[in-house]
């Protein structure tokens, strides 16, 4: 399956009652899979008018109680945004699909890894956060997107998928298991949510939103947020090393472009060079504790991405002692595994 469609799928399988979403390259298929697979399985599809009406559908499908999903491309996330706040602000679930194209502006088609800040700052207005994580692989992203699901209801927020015009667009096999077999990362879920929409017979009314006008309310309901943000910057770090037991020096990147920093890897060892990966797999919050713990030992490190350098900050300030390298490429284009070996190699003779 190609990335889109498996990540359709696999929001199927977890249980995804309500999807909206709004035509844009690169990530098409995964809404013409869905208007597909949804009807097959008695659930509801729509294809909305505009990205701001897909995402506000799935804040009333989310409020009414159903597990909820939208996806778009850069743009169209843009538009979103503001749904996006609103629905963190009302602590509210749902899974969103970025599948990420070379920007600013309309940009081009092709793939990139650009919108980094807009996940993992927010991206809209006000104090919050969104839970992101970004895929290596068609395999990881069927994981990613099952698992995000459980992360949404859990904390009760918007859960970001961050993938990009390779993930979206390749296709790969998927272990049967990985589908029919899910591995939850919530063994004890909550139960019955009690907080929905679901009329108020036999219990007190609910009340769903983020709009808080008498004086003190705001601030609680604010500090209330903080909570849970630190509650997941704590339990939700994830990551990924490869080659990092001896390396000396440690190559950061994640999604597609881990794929072309581990063969670069490969070669480095081939060169006799200790070379090894870090790859954050959760991306907001970022795996701070990790990649702390894997530069002990390491002499260098470089930051691998599709773009001009936002990842980067983070590696910055979770490690302000290490030296750090930054190699990027923008507008569409990708960092080969030559660019890669070729740009380590430079900066270790020094």
């Amino acid at each position: 399956m190609t990335g889109n469609e498996a990540m359709g799928e696999a929001a199927i399988r977890a249980g995804c009652r309500f999807y909206a979403g709004y035509p844009i390259t690169p990530q098409n298929e995964l809404t013409a899979y869905m208007a597909r697979r949804m009807r097959e399985e008695e659930r509801v599809f729509i294809q909305a008018e505009s990205e701001i009406a897909a995402i506000n559908m799935v804040y009333g499908a989310s409020a009414a109680g159903a597990r909820s999903m939208t996806s778009s491309s850069s743009p169209g996330i843009s538009l979103k945004q503001e749904g996006i706040s609103y629905m963190a602000g009302a602590q509210l679930p749902a899974v969103i699909v970025n599948v990420m194209r070379a920007g600013p502006g309309l940009g081009h088609i092709s793939s990139s890894q650009s919108d980094y800040f807009q996940s993992t700052r927010g991206g809209g207005h006000g104090d919050y956060f969104t839970p992101t994580f970004s895929p290596a692989s068609v395999e990881e992203a069927v994981r990613l997107v099952r698992e995000a699901f459980e992360v949404a209801d859990y904390y009760r927020t918007p859960v970001l998928i961050l993938a990009d015009a390779i993930i979206g667009q390749t296709m790969e096999s998927i272990p049967l298991d990985v589908l029919e077999k899910p591995e939850l990362r919530f063994k004890k879920k909550p139960g019955h949510k009690s907080w929905a929409l679901t009329g108020a017979r036999g219990r007190p009314a609910n009340i769903i939103r983020s709009f808080f006008l008498y004086e003190g309310q705001l601030p609680r309901h604010n500090e209330l947020l903080s909570k849970k943000w630190e509650k997941i910057k704590k339990s939700e770090q994830r990551s990924d090393l490869y080659q990092a037991d001896d390396a000396h020096f440690l190559i950061v990147a994640y999604g597609s472009q881990a794929r072309i920093v581990r063969e670069a890897v490969d070669m480095l060892r081939n060169e006799k060079i200790k070379a090894g990966m870090f790859r954050p797999i959760s991306l907001w919050p970022y795996p701070q504790e990790s990649l702390t713990a894997a530069v002990k030992k390491i002499k260098k490190v470089f930051v691998i991405e599709q773009s001009l350098g936002q990842m980067v900050e983070d590696v910055r300030l979770t490690i302000p002692e290490k030296e750090i390298l930054f190699f990027g490429k923008t507008g569409g284009e990708i960092p080969e595994i030559e660019d890669v070996v070729n740009f380590v190699k430079k900066h270790i003779k020094r």
